[in-house]
């Protein structure tokens, strides 16, 4: 299991950081008005920030199922960080 996410396939990359985006934005209340190409890079960034916190914290080591809760929490936190940056409209 190398690479990002378990594979070195970027299609793959691709399919699970827009899943894990998609949860995310799920999972996070309130209007997240973004497309497909937002969405993508909002669950890899958030697979990234969680996976690099949760392995460097020991809670998973890589590959293990607990890395893709851990994405899904790091989108969520994504999120929550550009809304509080972002300010309300």
């Amino acid at each position: 299991m190398n690479g990002l996410f378990g594979s070195d396939s970027w299609l793959y990359i691709l399919l699970v950081g827009f899943f894990v985006g998609l949860l995310g934005r799920f999972f996070m209340p309130g209007n997240n008005r973004m497309g497909c190409l937002l969405t993508i890079v909002l669950g890899i960034v958030g697979a990234l920030a969680a996976g690099w916190f949760g392995q460097y914290m020991g809670w998973y080591a890589p590959g293990q199922p607990a890395g893709f809760v851990g994405a899904v929490l790091g989108a969520v936190g994504v999120l929550a960080l550009l809304r509080l940056i972002s300010g309300r409209r």
